[in-house]
This record gives C-alpha cells, sequence and structure tokens, in this order.
C-alpha cells in the first residue's frame, strides 16, 4: 500500500551516514544521492532522507515509520547500531503483541528526532 516514505534530516551527510549503517541489517542500501535527498531500499528508494537545514527535532513525533527486518537478530542489530551512532533507544528489542499479532520490534529516535522502528513477524512454524 505505501510505496516510499522520507523523513527530515537536518545534516544530510551525517544522517546518510547513520542510515547507511543502520539498514544494512534491513536489507536496504543507499541507491540514489543527490544534493538535498538520499534514498536508501532493496531494488528501488523506499526510505528517503531530505535535508531540512532549519527543521528543529521533534520532543516527541507522534508517529514513526516501521521498517520490516528479516528476522529477531536483524532487529537487534538495527537496534544496536542505531545506539552506537547516536540515537536514543525508544524501546528495546522483543516481543511485542500488535493489534492483529505479535511481533518483535525495536524502536529507535534519530538525531533529527523521527522515531524509527523495525520489526519482523514470527513464521507460522514457529508461533
Amino acid at each position: 500500500m505505501i510505496d516510499h516514505v522520507s523523513v527530515p534530516v537536518s545534516d544530510l551527510p551525517s544522517a546518510e551516514q547513520f542510515y547507511q549503517a543502520l539498514l544494512v541489517p534491513l536489507g536496504l542500501t543507499r541507491l540514489v544521492s543527490r544534493e538535498a535527498t538520499v534514498g536508501f531500499g532493496k531494488r528501488y528508494p523506499e526510505f528517503w532522507l531530505n535535508l531540512r537545514p532549519a527543521a528543529i527535532p521533534a520532543e516527541n513525533p507522534g508517529g514513526h515509520i516501521c521498517l520490516r527486518a528479516p528476522d529477531e537478530d536483524a532487529v537487534r542489530a538495527f537496534h544496536r547500531i542505531a545506539l552506537e551512532k547516536g540515537a536514543t533507544d525508544e524501546g528495546a528489542p522483543g516481543p511485542r503483541e500488535g493489534a492483529m499479532t505479535g511481533y518483535f520490534g525495536a524502536f529507535i529516535i534519530d538525531r533529527d528526532g523521527n522515531k524509527i522502528e523495525a520489526v519482523t513477524f514470527p513464521s507460522a512454524t514457529s508461533a
């Protein structure tokens, strides 16, 4: 249903380095680099960083973007790398109960105040 998302960043080179490392466990790589935007994805850009130098980080963004991870190890790596690179922990990796099913996820707040989650769902055989 959703084709792509974008988040505002105040320092594009710094954010690009941050996300380049953070998205590897999720299978996303940098596919597009332009003067004011960078796109990450698997086959086409699905997650964009847009330069907004005057943006003030939100103290409580109110919403979040969730990225699919291939497995629990990838969720853990996403979270660990994010914290090592200066993000804030907003929910350590672990099992959670969603509206329709259980899942394994982790939340971070990046240095620009964007709340990002990585999630994987249990397979039918492991449930």
